[in-house]
Parts: C-alpha cells; structure tokens; sequence
C-alpha cells in the first residue's frame, strides 16, 4: 500500500514531523535555559506547602500551538477524519453499488430459462440449509415449498393458521373454517383472486365466495391485503408472492428466515428465486 496516496496518511506524517522537530527544539531550548536563568517576577498569592507560582505571561509559541491544536483537532473531526478519510468498508459497499447496477442493467429483461437458472443458484446458497436442495423442508424443519403456491395450500392455511408472519396484521389463526369451507375459499381465490385463474374445485366457487367476508376483514375486499397488512392473494402462485416473502421475512420453528431486502438479493435475483420455487410446487 502507498501511504502517499492518502491525504490523511500524508497530512498524519507530516504532523508527526513537525510534532518531533519542535519536541527537540523546545527540549533543548529548556534543558539550556535550566542551566542558565532564574526565576522572576511576581509571584501570585496563593501558595501550596509554601510552593508559589509566579504570574508569568504564557508564551506566545504555547499559546499559538494550544489554539492551532484545537483549531486543527475541529478540522481534523468534522472534515478531515474520518468524514473524508479512505474507508475499505466503504470502497467495498462502492464495488457492491456498481456491481448491482451492471447486473441490474445486464438482466433487466432476462427470459424464463435465465430466471430458473439464476434462482436455482441464489435457491441452492440462501435458502437449501433450511428449506432443503430440493425445497422439501427437511422433515418439517422449514417450510415445505413442493407443496406452496396451489390450491392444496390455501386449505393447508386455512386450517393450520400462517406461523411466522411478520406482515402488521399479524398471524392467521387455524381453524377459521371447515374443511368443506375451506376447500370452497381455496377454489374461490385460485380461480377468481390469484394470478392462476383455476380451480381444480371450480363447483366450490361460488359457495367459496359467499364465504370470503371471513378473509376479506385481513385480505381485504378484493384479495389485496389491503396495502401490505396482509398477504396480497392477487398474485398468489407468481413469482411476485414469494418476492414479497422475501420482502418481509418469516419465523420459522428453526429460527428466523430474514428478510431479503437489505441488499444482499437484487429485484432480479428475487424475482429468479421467485420464479425457480414456483417451479417446485407440486
């Protein structure tokens, strides 16, 4: 590393320069006057065990130095350090920054195949120790995600409750409806909420739809969530629902999915996940 490229390294060496040649000059300068003056002049009234203290004008070079310290440490914390200093913390979140940007530009409109590919790799790193190579929990450990995203689903919610959900309307709690009730309310949102537009139970539509109020005081009206107090069901099984997913994060029983919009994950790459664990439902 070049010290000389950084101002700060360079302004520090010449600090310490000056620091030691006054040190020699000021230590030889009194070590002669030791051997050579006395003292004299008024001396002030208070005194301690019979030590007095004479009143001496400061000297003009201490009095300089004490105000250029000052003077310099205000400059040295408000503009020179480490407000403008070098940072390879911030060199880094610099690189990151640039590097998002090219990626961001370079997959902007990235095709199917690219997706699946680029959320299998991001899938494999982030989400496999939990959920499982093959998205399948783990024995129950995360979330079985061969099983999220179809119709089985809804019901599996409806009766189970949704655990861990940190949207600001809170958990859903189990057993809000029948079994029967539920697998209506499922047919109901596959068919006229979700992105799917089918349901495999398309005789329960109907009765599914008379039966939404119970849904719709969270999910609201049309299936939205109401601006993100709930999950928006209008999107269910899309690759958009698992992106806000990772938006928000989620409790699991083996510890805290975080939330993936911090900057480690670009939208691209959300969205690839997206796509890729849509692909695992079954």
């Amino acid at each position: 590393m070049n010290w000389l490229n950084d101002n700060v390294n360079v302004l520090s060496l010449l600090g310490a320069a000056a620091i030691l040649i006054l040190t020699i000059f000021v230590v030889g300068k009194y070590i002669r006057q030791m051997k050579t003056d006395k003292s004299s002049g008024e001396l002030a009234k208070e005194n301690w065990d019979g030590i007095g203290e004479y009143k001496n004008v400061p000297p003009i070079g201490w009095a300089l130095s004490f105000v250029g310290v000052i003077v310099w440490g205000l400059w040295y914390f408000l503009a020179g350090y480490p407000l403008a200093s070098y940072s390879q913390i911030g060199e880094y979140n610099e690189e990151v920054k640039s590097y998002n940007t090219h990626f961001e530009s370079k997959f902007a409109n990235p095709d199917n195949a690219t997706l699946m590919g680029m959320g299998e790799g991001v899938f494999l790193v982030q989400c496999a120790p939990c959920h499982g190579v093959t998205g399948d929990g783990m024995n129950g450990k995360a979330m079985n995600l061969t099983k999220f995203g179809n119709e089985a689903a809804i019901v599996a919610t409806i009766l189970g409750g949704a655990k861990g959900s940190n949207y600001p309307l809170g958990e859903m709690p189990a057993g809000l409806l029948d079994a029967e009730s539920a697998k209506a309310v499922a047919a109901y949102v596959m068919q006229e909420v979700s992105v799917v537009k089918k349901s495999s139970n398309p005789a329960l539509v109907e009765s599914g739809k008379a039966l939404w109020a119970t849904c719709a005081a969270c999910h609201g009206d049309d299936g939205k969530g109401m601006a993100g107090s709930a999950p928006d069901l209008s999107v269910y099984g899309s690759a958009k629902f698992v992106v806000n997913v990772l938006g928000l994060g989620k409790k699991g029983t083996i510890g805290n999915m975080p939330q993936f919009n911090d900057g480690r994950l670009t939208n691209v790459q959300k969205t690839a996940v997206g796509t890729y664990v849509s692909s695992l439902a079954k």
